[in-house]
């Protein structure tokens, strides 16, 4: 589990992330990264250190028509915790013998990849995607699958995350993988700060589908991506509380159980049930963090029934308790409280 959050963090807790960039750049792709990782905001405590490199250092042409002065080489992807790839224009250029040794080498000693949108073809052609699921934007995920039949392309989630690992969909699920990155190292409620500055939602519901045009309209329609869920995902996040279950999902759709498990597979790559949990989950860890509720009150707020049952689920998710949880993340300023059912 990552530390606690501090104001000023010691050198070694800083976690470095370095941009992945070659011409021509796309420019909002790199900005996705650079808002959450590298902007620094007032109140905020500064938990990354985010840096750009490029194979050849000097000017790097963007997509948006202008250059931009990258100084470092790929000797900076050494010490990176994270390495992110923000795009790979076009997504058919092959990786440099150079590039895919540096990836393969920082993957070999623990950071974690992640590529926005087309960045995933390039994280393709280094071989660690083979034999798992990964996305890419909607558009491309035909292609991907084409050239890269070893590797299971999704095209309907926003962004697949194996740890290790990690790919979004196009453009803005750039922002979307990058805050549950965020999520991951430092907890919800940072995360959830970070996108208020932001003016935007810590956790966007759905997939892909909500974003394509109706398959009709593609040249190359993608799987899984009629009848978007979207709807019914924003339905029950706002009744967490309530019994809801994964009956009351399917009639609010007015289909069958089994209908409703098959689009939650093909949309989502998960059954109502967990999904369901995840998101009750996800919002008790944020309680946690900023509030000084006792976990029998947590629980009934996410609708757990029972703090037995939510302490039960939250180990089997997270390896950890609830208590131990919010000693970790719990918000700066804020004492925390000292057994899981105090």
């Amino acid at each position: 589990m990552s530390r606690a959050p501090r104001d000023t963090p010691e050198p070694d807790s800083v976690h470095r992330v370095v941009a992945l960039v070659r011409p021509p750049q796309s420019v909002f792709e790199l900005g996705c990264a650079a808002e959450v990782f590298g902007t620094r905001r007032p109140g905020l405590p500064a938990l990354y250190d985010f840096r750009v490199c490029t194979p050849q250092p000097g000017p790097v042409p963007t997509t948006a028509g202008y250059d931009m002065l990258v100084t470092r080489g790929l000797p900076a992807l050494e010490s990176a915790d994270t390495v992110v790839v923000p795009g790979w224009t076009p997504a058919g250029e092959p990786l440099a013998p150079a590039v895919r040794t540096a990836l393969r080498r920082a993957h070999a000693r623990g950071a974690r990849l992640v590529a926005i949108c087309s960045g995933a073809f390039a994280l393709a052609q280094t071989g660690l995607l083979d034999g798992r699921r990964a996305t890419t934007h909607w558009n491309l995920s035909a292609a991907l699958a084409e050239r890269f039949p070893r590797v299971e392309v999704d095209p309907a989630v926003l962004y697949i995350d194996h740890g290790d690992l990690a790919t979004s969909a196009g453009a803005a699920a750039g922002v979307d993988l990058c805050l549950h990155l965020v999520r991951q190292d430092h907890g919800a409620a940072h995360a959830a700060r970070i996108a208020r500055h932001m003016v935007m939602p810590p956790h966007r519901e759905g997939g892909q589908a909500q974003y394509a045009p109706p398959p009709g309209d593609r040249a190359d329609p993608a799987p899984g991506m009629e009848e978007s869920l979207a709807p019914l995902l924003e339905w029950v996040a706002g009744r967490l509380s309530e019994p809801v279950s994964v009956d009351d999902m399917a009639g609010r759709l007015g289909i069958s159980p089994r209908t409703l498990a098959r689009r939650f597979a093909d949309q989502l790559g998960t059954s109502p049930g967990q999904w369901l949990l995840s998101r009750r989950l996800t919002a008790a860890r944020a309680l946690l963090e900023e509030s000084d509720l006792p976990v029998e009150a947590v629980a009934l707020r996410v609708g757990l029934s029972s703090a037995t049952n939510f302490r039960r689920r939250f180990q089997r998710a997270l390896h950890t308790t609830p208590a131990a949880y919010r000693r970790a993340f719990r918000t700066a300023g804020s004492p925390a409280r000292d057994s899981d059912g105090a």
